[in-house]
């Protein structure tokens, strides 16, 4: 059961580290957090690619600082409520993939599962890389993996 501080609704630092919210959910909140990443993704997938990439990168270096200054401030290393991360790996898995609710709702369930079971090296990131810096890289790098995927999906349709 995922236990959301108060701090979440009360410092904006807490509150996107959590996902505007979404890791507060009392469970699952990794996969509360990519559904709300979702509509980021629809507004910005009629950027330019140079634009959505750039916007990826900003959002992937505060998101360095936004979940280490959170998992700090809670004394937890990755607090299961701090979504940020999986905010950047859904993007990252998205990138370069025309909208559509099939796209949208695939590329979710590729970015899970890659999330989940972590294959090498994404566990050992998660185990190994401390900080705000450990808590994005594990998903930017389950992103890579679903990006992979869902390329190659896209190129067999």
């Amino acid at each position: 059961m995922n236990r959301a501080p108060p701090s979440v609704w009360r410092r904006p630092v807490h509150f996107l580290a959590f996902g505007l919210g979404s890791g507060a959910a009392p469970f699952a909140p990794g996969t509360f957090g990519t559904l709300a990443a979702i509509p980021f993704y629809w507004l910005m997938s009629t950027l330019p690619l140079g634009i959505y990439l750039a916007i990826l990168a900003v959002a992937t270096i505060i998101g360095i600082y936004l979940c280490d200054r959170t998992s700090k401030d809670l004394g937890v290393h990755d607090h299961s409520g701090i979504v940020w991360d999986e905010f950047v790996g859904y993007w990252l898995t998205m990138a370069a993939v025309p909208f559509s609710w099939q796209s949208a709702l695939w590329g979710f369930v590729i970015f899970r599962i890659f999330d989940v079971i972590k294959p090498w090296p994404v566990r050992t990131v998660d185990r190994r890389v401390a900080g705000g810096f450990g808590i994005m890289a594990d998903d930017v790098l389950a992103g890579i993996y679903a990006w992979s995927v869902m390329h190659v999906w896209l190129w067999l349709h």
